[in-house]
């Protein structure tokens, strides 16, 4: 089986296994996770600016 043969996924899952890939792979999958991790905290932070901002409105 050549290197070609094998599919590497192009997202990471959680839990999927780990164990056969290189230092390379792993870094880059950290990478993904962290740039995943900040979009979801900017997500995050909108939400609660939403709410701020609603919960000021229909305050009386």
């Amino acid at each position: 089986m050549d290197d070609e043969d094998i599919k590497k996924p192009k997202a990471h899952e959680v839990g999927m296994a780990i164990d056969t890939m290189s230092v390379e792979e792993l870094t880059d999958r950290i990478s993904l996770l962290e740039g995943e991790i900040a979009r979801l905290r900017v997500a995050i932070d909108a939400r609660g600016a939403t709410r701020k901002a609603a919960d000021s409105i229909f305050k009386f």
